[in-house]
């Protein structure tokens, strides 16, 4: 078959078969992540992302390829999760500005807008390491520039594009030596294969193998993700502004040469009528999440600029009310809690947390804002963006606790401005440390620095379970070990819980240490804590011993030693 020019109809097809593909393909992406913590979530984060982008698209089909790249980028980057997806998302923002004044493009343009789109990635990641998807994609750009030279049919230059990013991804081990000593292929790189997979198969006119009856469906995951409330946490009164808006405003040239867009002056007109406010816009319309007391108004003010499209609107009031008769029930807890206040205050602080528990303990600290994700969700680009908006303050600092959520945090902080600022604290333990240091009455700048000075005085432990047999810096591990995890290395495995706890301490704890605080995980019984604290305070005399019960899933115990 011979293609040799591309439109926006195709590549629209081409993406959502490429995120069809992935979303078959999500357990076995999973599978690959080197360390076998049970919340290894590269496919998921990837497959979201994409499902994302390739939702926007299919809501704006459109001849033009430019545009379709536009809306793709524009999905990417609000959906965008975890490290893996962030990168996805940067790829194809580099991909579609390359295309986005073109209406068609050919082979040539196609290998440039990949080689784009590698170029925007890696300035996109403050330390890029070789052996993941960038070198993955940084190779398969590089094959296609090169047989864009002499090749004008795009489905042989993506043939070639393919084969080079699967010899790529075979080549990763080779690189990360951890890839090697596990006996796996990057992650990440995999799900760009597979991306790559679904643009070849609808370049050729082939469909690929369905999604597995085995396992959840895509609507699934994301139901499950978003099915938790705030409802347990505030008071239906106190609900300031009732109704959910949401709303597409499709430019009409009449209108806006009467009122000239500003994306900048809409946001700013548009918050004087609620909060959580976001706003997208392109050359063709803006999209916009609000909430607010007179949906109505802010509806009339949309008008302004041309038609209204894909309006929603829900009363939270009566939603909260559900919500609270569901809890009682036995519904999941809440994804996010807010303590929102009513004015906008000088300094606002957004954190990441798993676990009931530790968001209280955020909130206790200072935090207006805690996102609390699923077993193995990370919260969007989007996600954060709204808790920014709901925690109401001039300047925002965002704890993303997470190393596989930085890069969506500052990805949120680039979408809002210059007055958020993330600290790059990887574990809760550093996050609770950054808060603690956190000082009201100096400036923006002079937090930042204080705030990342505290995350190295804290060393982080965890303890969890094996989702596979595996060998990783030279420890043999079984199915359902219990692993202790020291400042993000494993470094002792045992049949017994407890053990695991006691061996891990034992390796952490130096004479210099003066508190430790143990969150106990859902997992951990309060016996099993008792002996444990026992254990710790006849070892180490000197050391303080707190616990808080965390209630985090998946992690047994997390501890923080100062």
């Amino acid at each position: 078959m011979t293609i040799t020019t591309l439109d926006g109809k195709r590549f629209a097809q081409m993406v959502i078969q490429g995120a069809e593909n992935l979303g078959n393909n999500v357990k076995m992406v999973d599978a690959l992540n080197v360390f076998p913590v049970p919340d290894g979530d590269t496919g998921t984060n990837m497959n979201l992302s994409i499902s994302s982008g390739a939702k926007e698209v299919k809501n704006n089909i459109n001849p033009h390829i430019g545009k379709v790249g536009s809306s793709l980028a524009k999905g990417l980057l609000m959906g965008a999760r975890g490290n893996s997806g962030v990168i996805l998302s940067q790829l194809f923002r580099g991909f579609a500005k390359s295309i986005e004044q073109k209406e068609t493009i050919n082979s040539a343009e196609f290998a440039k807008a990949l080689e784009a789109g590698v170029e925007t990635a890696y300035k996109a990641v403050m330390k890029p390491v070789e052996g993941t998807i960038l070198t993955v994609a940084k190779d398969a750009a590089k094959r296609a520039m090169a047989v864009a030279k002499t090749e004008d049919n795009i489905v042989a230059l993506m043939e070639e594009v393919l084969t080079e990013a699967k010899a790529s991804l075979n080549r990763t081990p080779d690189l990360l030596p951890v890839l090697k000593e596990v006996g796996v292929v990057d992650s990440g790189g995999q799900g760009l294969v597979i991306v790559y997979e679904g643009f070849l198969a609808e370049l050729k006119g082939e469909k690929l193998p369905s999604a597995s009856t085995s396992g959840p469906s895509m609507s699934e995951m994301v139901n499950a993700e978003h099915h938790k409330s705030v409802a347990g946490h505030i008071n239906t009164e106190d609900i300031e502004f009732g109704y959910c808006t949401e709303f597409m405003v499709k430019f009409e040239k009449d209108k806006t040469n009467e009122f000239p867009f500003s994306e900048e002056q809409f946001r700013l007109d548009l918050s004087a009528h609620g909060d959580s406010l976001l706003v997208i816009a392109d050359e063709e319309l803006v999209k916009v999440h609000i909430h607010a007391e007179y949906p109505g108004e802010v509806l009339t003010y949309g008008q302004k600029y041309g038609s209204l499209i894909n309006l929603k609107i829900e009363n939270m009031r009566q939603q909260h009310t559900d919500f609270l008769d569901q809890e009682t029930t036995g519904h999941a807890a809440p994804v996010a809690t807010m303590a929102k206040p009513k004015e906008q205050a000088d300094f606002g602080v957004v954190a990441v947390a798993m676990g009931s528990g530790i968001a209280e303990l955020f909130k206790s600290l200072g935090a207006g804002a805690v996102i609390e994700g699923g077993q193995t969700m990370n919260p969007s680009t989007e996600d954060i963006v709204k808790a920014i908006e709901e925690v109401n303050a001039k300047q925002v600092f965002i704890l993303p606790n997470n190393s596989n959520i930085v890069m969506a945090a500052e990805q949120a902080a680039s979408v809002i401005g210059p007055n958020v600022v993330v600290i790059p604290s990887k574990t809760v333990p550093q996050g609770m440390a950054a808060l603690l240091a956190f000082n009201p009455t100096v400036s923006l700048e002079e937090n930042s620095g204080l705030m990342k000075d505290a995350l190295g005085n804290v060393k982080t432990g965890q303890v969890t379970y094996a989702v596979r047999d595996t060998t990783i810096d030279g420890l043999e591990i079984e199915k359902d070990d219990f692993m202790g995890i020291a400042n993000g290395k494993i470094v002792v495995t045992a049949k017994e819980q407890l053990e695991v706890a006691k061996q891990l301490m034992s390796s952490m704890v130096t004479e210099e240490d003066e508190i430790i605080t143990i969150l106990q995980g859902e997992d951990a019984s309060d016996e099993e804590v008792e002996e444990l604290v026992s254990f710790l305070e006849s070892q180490y005399e000197d050391v303080e011993v707190e616990v808080h019960k965390g209630n985090q899933p998946l992690y047994s115990y997390i501890f923080s030693i100062e």
